[in-house]
């Protein structure tokens, strides 16, 4: 019988690259280092990240503590982990919210989406022009299981009712334009 924490499981890791030469090879030399097995590399060259950076995601195999160690080297060596986890996240929706989003408490809004949804938050942008105590927005990236964007709207629709938040939702399958 095998101990679960020797079995190596397939894992997805999300990075953001800065777009110079050597960031791809300087991001996978943790992963070699650790004992990570890579299965894939996806590298978005064309679509930037907010930041003006590089999103690539990394599927490899490893075990439980191994894959630790890697996200940690990564983080160690100043890579950008976005998402780490044996969870892929196959969508990803776009929304705003707009309203008092520092006073509501911006860091339990983010929790609150985190533990009620299957969906994580992969980026965020926040725009407070008149400061922090005035209306501000947010744009948020998230990634949710296939066929779970419905029920994660859903959730954050909740979530900016109590709130007091402005959601702008991105169009869905189905959605007329």
């Amino acid at each position: 019988m095998s101990d679960s924490t020797d079995e190596v499981r397939a894992y997805t890791v999300r990075l953001e690259l800065v777009d110079e030469p050597g960031e791809l090879l300087r991001a996978l030399h943790p992963i070699a280092d650790n004992g990570g097995n890579l299965l894939s590399i996806f590298h978005e060259r064309g679509n930037l990240t907010p930041r003006g950076h590089i999103p690539v995601e990394v599927d490899l195999e490893a075990t439980p503590e191994r894959f630790e160690e890697i996200v940690d080297a990564l983080r160690d060596a100043g890579i950008n982990v976005i998402q780490a986890g044996a969870q892929h996240y196959s969508e990803s929706l776009t929304i705003v919210l707009s309203g008092h989003i520092v006073d509501s408490d911006l860091s339990n809004t983010l929790s609150r989406i985190r533990e009620t949804t299957e969906a994580t938050v992969t980026d965020l942008s926040l725009s407070a022009p008149e400061g922090t105590e005035d209306v501000s927005s947010a744009r948020l990236r998230l990634a949710t299981e296939e066929g779970e964007t419905d029920s994660t709207l859903g959730a954050v629709r909740d979530i900016a009712a109590e709130k007091d938040l402005r959601l702008v939702e991105p169009l869905t399958v189905g959605d007329a334009a």
